[in-house]
């Protein structure tokens, strides 16, 4: 039982201390239900699928990432929580056919819930009161509201969370808990007059501040687009970059210098570090055995030499 303010204080420190223990680089909480900006970043969401910007990613649409206290009855509190993936090895900037670092290495979902499962074990021996789930990127929650809102960073332009220590190299998971504690000061934003990642994206996708429309973005046409030729106007800006884009992470001042994460999981898988138009000689069975323990096999062999040829046509 927690019964003052002392003893909320110190549970939470306590917890947020496991965080690290267990490798995460960031760790917060929030208050359920958040503060008014849940409300406006609630509202934003609702702006960009009534435009349509999030293009064939239907599970966007579900009434539940509204409301975080859907996802467990009696909810009280969250623990944000980031998982640095930037490493000295998948930081190569002149591969000819060029992945997302944040899906080199080991599947960042199976990480974040094993390392969460490991903190709810240590919830049930110190809080044993409290009940909680693990919520990643597959569970319908707006993530980096409530990563704002634990304190662990800001939202950019470019819409990833920022971090000032960090940047925005790590994925985000989360543990919603039935038992109030002490929230962090939700973060302010420090991109201030910065607009790199807008002028820098090749093919004008950050349409706005803050606001991406799928159908213009290389990540998501490489990644979740299930048609059959990638358009045009994408193909002849791709640079080589077969599966997702980091470029407007690459020109964000706040990555300039951040610490590298250089655990067994960052290792990006050899085939990646070697991956070249030979590749398009694969069949199915070696795509799959390659693929297999990553993020990566969302994309389908099939999209693989879609996005293969896409770039060798700008040759």
């Amino acid at each position: 039982m927690i019964n003052t303010l002392q003893e909320k204080k110190e549970i939470s420190k306590k917890l947020k201390e496991r965080a690290i223990i267990e490798g995460f680089t960031l760790s917060g909480i929030a208050s359920i239900p958040g503060s008014s900006r849940l409300k406006l970043r609630t509202s934003a969401l609702e702006r960009w699928l009534s435009n349509n910007h999030h293009g064939e990613m239907k599970w966007m649409e579900a009434e539940r990432r509204k409301d975080i206290s859907s996802l467990l009855e009696g909810a009280k509190s969250v623990l944000s929580v980031g998982f640095t993936y930037i490493s000295s090895q998948n930081n190569d900037k002149n591969q000819l056919l060029k992945i997302g670092k944040f899906s080199q290495g080991e599947d960042y979902h199976k990480v974040i819930y094993k390392k969460l499962k490991n903190i709810g074990r240590w919830i049930d021996l110190e809080i044993p009161d409290c009940k909680w789930k693990i919520c990643v990127d597959t569970s319908p929650l707006l993530e980096k509201a409530w990563a704002e809102e634990s304190g662990i960073g800001w939202i950019g332009k470019n819409s990833n969370l920022i971090n000032k220590k960090q940047g925005s190299w790590f994925t985000l998971g989360f543990m919603i808990l039935t038992k109030d504690l002490a929230p962090d000061k939700p973060h302010q934003s420090l991109c201030g007059k910065c607009d790199k990642c807008i002028q820098h994206c090749p093919t004008k996708a950050i349409i706005e501040p803050f606001v991406i429309k799928s159908d213009l973005c290389i990540a998501y046409h490489t990644i979740e687009s299930r048609e059959k030729n990638i358009p045009k106007n994408i193909q002849a800006n791709l640079n080589g970059w077969v599966a997702g884009c980091d470029i407007c992470q690459d020109v964000c001042p706040w990555n300039n210098s951040v610490p590298f994460n250089n655990t067994f999981e960052t290792i990006p898988k050899e085939w990646i570090k070697n991956l070249d138009i030979d590749s398009l000689s694969w069949d199915d069975k070696t795509w799959k055995e390659n693929l297999k323990g990553t993020t990566l096999k969302r994309i389908k062999p099939w999209m693989w030499r879609r996005n293969i040829t896409a770039n060798l046509g700008n040759q």
